[in-house]
């Protein structure tokens, strides 16, 4: 099953260009209103605050682009944000080492923690940020993990 948000990039980079464009307009309002002004007093510090709590939220919803791939023997998971400010997390892996995953739904974003085995530690977490895909494309990719931790499973008893 493939699984991507890629086409709501120009989306993404909209909204985060408008957010940007507010904060610093909202700087040149509150320096405006502070010192040529002066009508609202302190009032003014909402020009810049209600802005950056914007970008705050926008920044802390994570990456916005994710990719998953599971055709195939292998598990893709590719998630990027529209900035370079956000690290790119691209990970492959064979399908027989998935162990469990995780939703983890906030108030504010959504996060999908995956559980890998591993020759050194014994299992490894990746982490991977879902908060911009729809509640569609989280249920299809929760049946699809679950299916391989379930084949996994079974392959298990055989052996």
């Amino acid at each position: 099953m493939r699984l991507s948000n890629r086409k709501k990039t120009g989306i993404y980079r909209f909204i985060g260009s408008a957010i940007l464009m507010m904060v610093f307009l909202g700087v040149a309002a509150f320096l405006l209103e502070r010192y040529i002004f002066d009508v609202s007093g302190w009032g003014g510090g909402f020009f810049i605050i209600i802005p950056l709590l914007l970008l705050y939220v926008f920044y802390l919803r994570g990456r916005q682009i994710f990719e998953y791939d599971s055709d195939g023997e292998v598990l893709n998971f590719k998630n990027r944000g529209i900035w370079s400010l956000l690290r790119t997390a691209s990970d492959e892996f064979p399908k027989y080492k998935l162990l469990k995953y995780e939703v983890v739904d906030a108030l504010l974003f959504k996060r999908l923690f995956i559980t890998i085995s591993s020759k050194k530690s014994h299992s490894t977490i990746l982490k991977y940020d879902i908060s911009y895909l729809t509640r569609k494309e989280i249920h299809d990719l929760k049946l699809s993990l679950s299916r391989v931790i379930k084949a996994n499973k079974e392959r298990e008893k055989v052996s």
